[in-house]
């Protein structure tokens, strides 16, 4: 304890009346539970104990003959008004005028009322105003008068949560930018004008679909209008400062009246995907099921789109509004993937340079989908991570009080659907979308905060649904009550005209007059198109160029150049003390490229990576544990034994002419696999990979994969060239660390729309991740999925010599050696892919005293697309075949059999068996008992061997 004069001295001569009374509130709590009060007190208590009561600093300003006499009474009384304030700052919103229609319940608002600490009107006007409230305008008389002007701030039609956020700089700002009212006071009468023609076009838009195309589904925005101009006004807000990209996710409800009016789509164009087929070249012909060009598109609430708006003469702003599937939020990690791409440069070694002024992202929320579906705190807790962090993106939850037929109660546990945001500390503005000036008054503030702070801050914008799910359901057969009140509500554009002609802002003629023109352009705009040939309305997608076309980019580098690269990578800075045992495992490669030494797996990806930013491409690689990788192959973060410093050896290549960002993610794969296409999609020039921890993990992410980087070309025509590596192979560790799936990545496999491979040497590798990168930026980018290795990393066989590296390329299937020698003895053909082909081959070399020449291996290591070609030519070599065998160690419903099986048939020979060696179908992907695993395997490898099961099917029982 601090032994100087605690009141002259020491922190509590700042405090005074009632702050000192907050103070002394404070530690009340304090001595009940110390995480219960902000850090800064918690150490202000511990270093200097309690504050001084009221009574002891009245003496004490006596005794030192200050002159000073208080009114303990009266200073009860601050203290009271001031626990008073600080209820209203935190609870004002629940007495807020945000719920426009009145479907809330109400709640418990005591806390804002003086009688609740025992304060009269009497009471609060004794009291100075700056006693209350130390900011106080200059028109502020008294206390009472500065209670019920805080009222009229807080509980308005705009409400704050901003309690939460801890770092009190931030909350001392956002409470004084409320308590300024600056925001509405800076709207201009003829800001006014063009907020009602923003809300008019937003209303007129959509009166004219509904009358126009009936029963059409369109997902209205009618009774969150002013999302529209609110949105407008943030674009408008980040065009005056340095954002050169505006990223925008939503889903379906109200994309096409933001598209019209955010993004500048022609109506004429948003008209003619309600009237017609898109382009004659695009509908199947007779007879047909399929759409030419591999091109299928979305419905028209799917769709994004570009707009370039000049800012000045040298400059212009993009917006971009990302397509988005029904799949409701789980395009909230694309978007930031976009802005992360649209940030960062990336033309020098090491880590790119990331600028978070240069972009933004706006995400648009629904008010059930918000706190249901988990996409989204996983992507809230992107806020602050290294590798993914953007400087703040604004939130806006279009909350229309019901998801499809739910209401609040069937929907969360909080009270506010935005409540799940408080937890990431982002400040949250409550708004009723009936008050058009409020809504732009919120959105410069979120701008000003998002600018200031590089955080995010979220905005909950409380509307009602003027309608169904859609335009064809009827709501009042589960909501009779509520749609009750919203036939009887007057829009948004009718309150608002009201309040312009009461205001002598615009005369009742001329707002008739805009209301006419705007109707006008929407007619006009429909005439043309019905003026029109139907299939020439609009082109969704060009005519892909054939991917067989191009010659494909050449992947070896040469020995002199892989040697010079691998001694540079060796070489670490002057005082960094690598960890010892992880020191040796490296300097081990400082001669594997010479003649007679091999390159494993890891060290074969350091090259690849190593000789693609050579060539200039940049390369981004995540995952759970993607410095050093979970088998710990990688190693390209290397931590100092004695200080813990890190160094990534690509970062001080020489040859390097790009950057590389290697980064472990979050415990999470959902959001992360979504931020990397995102990221991916929007920087076409960079290799981006991601790495699952186990392959049997994308099962989280599966939405993802389906929704986007499955069907993202066919469906947007938006181009990737992700790669993801899962960890795939049955080594007896049970059923989640075994399956990276494969079938049902082959499931989804057509069009073209990526490679699948699973692979068995470094050499392939290398290869396949440098002929990847060659495709990036091109016509012929897709996506590629790699059954990556677990055990094989480090087994002797997968290893490749210097001349696999510098000779030849990716082969998309890859004959045993030294068997089929006799073409006219083979009579079984063994298919297999990954790792039981290497399981085939050991097992082979403990046989190889005996008569092989009845077999042949061939291993798939390109599944799809399937290598027809290929695997034919090699069939046709042997005239006596009697039996094409396909080996996994998946059980027969899973892995590859199902995919292959029909492809194989077809190019078979006449009158040669196609048969299957492997587990019988289960449910579960493998045995969690290492016994069972090692028996089974060791089964469907001795039937492939033996030449006695020719014509047999395997058993293993179940």
């Amino acid at each position: 304890m601090k032994t100087l004069d605690r009141m002259t001295e020491g922190p509590w001569q700042k405090y005074h009346g009632p702050n000192l009374g907050y103070i002394q509130d404070q530690y009340e709590k304090f001595l009940q539970d110390p995480q219960s009060v902000e850090p800064g007190y918690r150490e202000l208590f511990a270093s200097w104990g309690p504050p001084p009561s009221l009574e002891n600093n009245e003496k004490k300003a006596d005794s030192q003959g200050q002159g000073v006499s208080y009114d303990p009474q009266l200073l009860k009384k601050g203290v009271a008004a001031g626990k008073l304030v600080w209820n209203i700052r935190t609870y004002g919103h629940l007495a807020a005028d945000i719920d426009p229609i009145g479907i809330g319940n109400e709640a418990d608002t005591r806390l804002l009322q003086p009688e609740s600490y025992q304060l009269s009107q009497a009471d609060l006007a004794a009291l100075p105003a700056d006693i209350v409230w130390e900011e106080a305008p200059s028109d502020i008389k008294n206390g009472y008068e500065a209670i019920q002007r805080l009222l009229q701030l807080y509980t308005g039609s705009i409400a704050y949560e901003f309690s939460h956020v801890h770092d009190e700089e931030e909350r001392k700002w956002l409470n004084q930018q409320a308590e300024s009212g600056r925001f509405l006071s800076d709207i201009s009468a003829d800001e006014r004008k063009g907020l009602l023609k923003k809300l008019l076009e937003a209303e007129q838009f959509e009166e004219f679909l509904h009358r126009t195309f009936v029963g059409a589904k369109r997902f209205s925005v009618e009774g969150n209008e002013a999302l529209v101009p609110l949105l407008d006004e943030i674009v408008r807000q980040m065009a005056e400062v340095d954002v050169n990209s505006i990223l925008v996710g939503m889903a379906h409800r109200g994309r096409l009246n933001v598209l019209a009016h955010v993004l500048g789509k022609d109506y004429s164009k948003i008209f003619s995907e309600f009237m017609h087929s898109p382009n004659k070249h695009l509908v199947p012909s007779e007879g047909s099921m399929g759409i030419n060009y591999g091109w299928t598109g979305d419905v028209k609430y799917h769709l994004g789109a570009d707009r370039y708006l000049k800012k000045d003469e040298a400059r212009e702003i993009r917006i971009t509004l990302a397509n988005n599937p029904s799949h409701l939020e789980y395009v909230n990690p694309v978007v930031e993937g976009f802005a992360r791409a649209a940030q960062e440069e990336r033309g020098e070694a090491g880590y790119p340079k990331q600028d978070v002024n240069k972009a933004l992202s706006i995400q648009i929320h629904g008010d059930s989908a918000f706190p249901g579906e988990g996409i989204v705190p996983e992507t809230l807790n992107f806020n602050k991570l290294p590798a993914y962090r953007t400087g703040g993106s604004i939130h806006i939850i279009v909350n229309n009080r019901i998801g499809f037929t739910t209401e609040g109660k069937d929907s969360r546990s909080t009270h506010y659907a935005s409540d799940l945001a408080k937890g990431y500390e982002i400040p949250i503005i409550h708004v009723n979308a009936d008050d058009p000036e409020a809504c732009i008054a919120v959105a410069r503030l979120a701008s000003d905060y998002r600018n200031k702070f590089k955080k995010s801050i979220l905005i909950d914008l409380v509307g009602y649904r003027k309608y169904g799910h859609n335009e064809t359901d009827d709501p009042e057969t589960t909501q009779p009550l509520i749609y009750q009140k919203v036939k009887n509500h007057p829009t948004v554009s009718t309150l608002y005209m009201k309040k312009l002609v009461d205001g002598n802002v615009l005369t009742q003629e001329q707002v008739d007059e805009l209301k006419n023109r705007v109707v006008e352009v929407l007619k006009n705009s429909y005439e043309s198109v019905k003026s029109k040939d139907p299939v020439d309305q609009i082109l969704l997608g060009l005519k892909p160029t054939d991917s067989k076309s191009k010659k494909e980019a050449a992947t070896n580098v040469s020995a002199e150049v892989l040697r010079g690269i691998n001694r540079e990578l060796l070489q670490w800075p002057e005082g960094f003390t690598v960890y010892p045992k992880l020191q040796r495992i490296l300097e081990r490669r400082s001669n594997s490229l010479d003649e007679g030494e091999k390159v494993d797996w890891g060290h074969a990806e350091t090259l690849a990576f190593a000789t693609i930013l050579a060539d200039g491409k940049p390369i981004r690689i995540t995952g759970q544990d993607a410095e050093r990788a979970t088998f710990a192959h990688r190693n390209l973060v290397l931590h100092d034994a004695v200080n813990g410093e890190t160094f990534c050896p690509l970062h001080r290549l020489p040859q390097a002419k790009a950057s590389f960002a290697i980064h472990n993610s979050p415990l999470t794969e959902a959001a992360v696999v979504g931020f990397e296409y995102g990221y991916n999609v929007y920087s076409p020039e960079t290799l981006v990979i991601w790495e699952a921890q186990y392959g049997d993990f994308t099962n989280c992410a599966q939405v993802i994969i389906d929704q986007f980087i499955t069907a993202g070309r066919s469906k947007w025509r938006q181009k990737s060239s992700m790669v993801m590596l899962l960890p795939h192979g049955y080594e007896g560790n049970g059923p989640e660390h075994s399956s990276a799936r494969l079938e049902r990545f082959l499931q989804l496999s057509g069009e073209d729309n990526w490679t699948v491979a699973n692979l068995t040497s470094a050499a392939q590798y290398f290869h396949l991740l440098r002929k990847q990168a060659s495709l990036t930026e091109t016509e012929d980018a897709r996506p590629l999925v790699v059954m990556a290795p677990k055990s094989l990393i480090r087994n002797p066989r997968v290893a490749s010599p210097v001349n696999a590296f510098s000779e030849g390329g990716f082969q998309k299937v890859m004959e045993q050696p030294g068997l089929g020698q006799s073409p006219k003895k083979v009579e079984r053909l063994v298919l297999c892919s990954g790792k039981v082909a290497i399981d085939l081959e050991d097992a082979l070399d403990k046989q190889k005293d005996e008569d092989q020449s009845w077999i042949h291996v061939l291993r798939v290591e390109q599944l799809y697309p399937f290598p027809k070609e290929e695997i034919s030519r090699v069939m046709q070599k042997y005239p006596n075949l009697k039996e094409i065998l396909w080996v996994q160690e998946e059980p027969q419903n899973m892995g590859g059999w199902s995919f292959m099986e029909p492809r194989i048939r077809e190019i078979a020979p006449k009158g040669t068996e196609v048969r299957y060696s492997g587990r019988p179908e289960r449910s579960s992907p493998a045995s969690g008992y290492q016994d069972v695993h090692a028996y089974e395997q060791q089964t469907i490898i001795s039937f492939a061997l033996n030449r006695k099961t020719i014509n047999q099917q395997i058993s293993l029982g179940r």
